[in-house]
């Protein structure tokens, strides 16, 4: 069982920058995969990154060169910097985990929802000037 808090959002304007934080309580959390997710009101959700639990990272198109996942396996965070924002990037920000983990995984495992098992609340980022 794998439980997670999402935190940071807030207001942003073009241009600017977040960093949202994840933080996950229960056994083996570096055995698992991490993502980031968004939904913006009226839309599905979407992938966002994913780190796997080797380390890994994959980024929607939409975000590649401005956002950046990463994750500290001593502290069971993964956290979102984002830069360049942009109002398309406003939305509600999940993070998810996927596992446990053992050997190797496409890419599209890691952008595919319904991969993920566990959840956390969400954070709203808004990006408007």
């Amino acid at each position: 069982q794998v439980q997670l808090v999402a935190s940071g959002g807030g207001l942003a304007q073009p241009g600017g920058s977040l960093r949202l934080s994840c933080a996950a309580s229960g056994r083996a959390f570096s055995d698992y995969a991490m993502g980031w997710f968004h939904q913006a009101p009226g839309k599905r959700r979407e992938f966002v990154a994913a780190i796997s639990w080797r380390g890994n990272t994959y980024y929607a198109d939409s975000v590649k060169g401005r956002f950046t996942i990463s994750r500290d396996n001593a502290k069971n965070m993964v956290y979102l910097q984002m830069a360049f924002l942009r109002p398309e990037d406003t939305a509600l920000y999940s993070c998810a985990a996927a596992g446990p983990q053992a050997g190797f995984y496409s890419a599209n495992y890691y952008q595919t929802e319904d991969e993920y098992g566990y959840w956390g609340q969400g954070t709203q980022v808004t990006v408007s000037s």
